[in-house]
């Protein structure tokens, strides 16, 4: 789990009415709905299924990436 960190959004009241009432009846948090919902449309949920069920090592993983980034270095 990555780290947490504090910010400040301005949102439509109406949008935030709607969050803290979905958040009362799940027994969420606000928070915690808020950032599923970016997850979902950002489709980092997505990147973490992906990566959930992966099988790459780590040291494949880096090397199938450092030739990535070499071919796209020779092309230009």
């Amino acid at each position: 789990m990555s780290k947490k960190v504090r910010t400040t959004l301005t949102i439509d009241e109406d949008v935030l009415r709607a969050v803290k009432i979905r958040a009362a009846r799940s027994g969420r948090g606000d928070s915690d709905l808020i950032e599923e919902s970016l997850r979902r449309d950002l489709g980092l949920n997505v990147l973490d299924e992906i990566w959930a069920h992966q099988e790459m090592g780590e040291d494949e993983a880096m090397d199938l990436a450092l030739e990535a980034q070499a071919a796209v270095r020779r092309e230009h």
